[in-house]
């Protein structure tokens, strides 16, 4: 991972925060939402309008400017190995990077003295990931469609009191509306990583959440989307929620990842 040196002086943060463009604002409050991001996916994300090779271009120079001041920081490996070159480095907030996320006011409560951040693990990665990739997918798709993405939070922004004590953690939550219709999502980033007794204790918790009659801070038990990798887990997980109590039918749904977006934005505007 590359980074400056530790110490981030408020006059550093004061004299970036200055030169930052609107795309470097931007690029910092994706990441302080996601936490990490492949190049093209920060491309898909914030280089959209521009068009073939320039995209790149400008892609990569302004990425590699953040770097450079301390703003960013990159991993040591990439996602499709050493030949996907710079389109497949994976970015994170840094130091400084944490600072101005805190100056733009997106993490209010955050420690004051944020330190480098840690190199993650490999299934973190992977996980982490999966889930900027959904909503890489949902903000595509609704600039392609009626269909508004309100509100889309990561963990740990997204986990909510569970009214006994505990938390429930969903891997993300968001909010989708039409000038009709508005819908709350829980999302469930599966890699059938864990096994099914696990999987099944996660989704016992929104249960309880209806049988307590909790909602979150808009008011509503949100519905609860579980991405699975193929058809195989989507099968085992289906099969699961067959077993599970009522409404467990009507709160749980499970879909293979690759048709979680399209599926969503899809039912949104029947």
């Amino acid at each position: 991972m590359t980074h400056p040196p530790l110490r981030v002086t408020p006059a550093a943060v004061d004299r970036v925060a200055q030169a930052l463009t609107f795309r470097d604002e931007q690029i910092v409050r994706e990441l302080g939402r996601l936490r990490v991001a492949t190049s093209l996916q920060l491309q898909r994300l914030l280089f959209a309008e521009l068009g073939g090779e320039h995209r790149d271009r400008t892609r990569r120079r302004v990425l590699a400017r953040l770097v450079s001041l301390g703003v960013l920081a990159t991993l040591d490996r990439r996602v499709g190995g050493v030949r996907a070159g710079s389109a497949g480095l994976v970015f994170m907030l840094d130091v400084l990077g944490r600072r101005l996320l805190q100056q733009l006011r997106f993490t209010a409560g955050e420690s004051s003295r944020p330190r480098h951040p840690g190199t993650p693990t490999d299934r973190f990665l992977r996980h982490s990931l999966t889930v900027t990739e959904l909503y890489v997918r949902l903000v595509e798709g609704a600039r392609a469609s009626s269909v508004s993405l309100d509100h889309f939070e990561t963990e740990p922004a997204c986990w909510w009191q569970d009214g006994v004590g505990g938390w429930v953690k969903p891997d993300a939550a968001l909010t989708l509306s039409t000038a009709e219709f508005e819908d709350h999502f829980n999302i469930e980033i599966d890699l059938a990583t864990e096994s099914l007794p696990t999987l099944n204790r996660k989704l016992r918790a929104y249960l309880d959440l209806y049988d307590r009659g909790q909602v979150n801070a808009a008011g509503v038990l949100p519905r609860v989307l579980i991405t699975v990798p193929d058809d195989r887990r989507r099968e085992a997980t289906d099969r699961l929620i067959q077993r599970l109590p009522a409404p467990a039918d009507q709160l749980l749904h499970v879909l293979c990842f690759e048709n979680a977006a399209a599926h969503l934005l899809n039912e949104m505007q029947k």
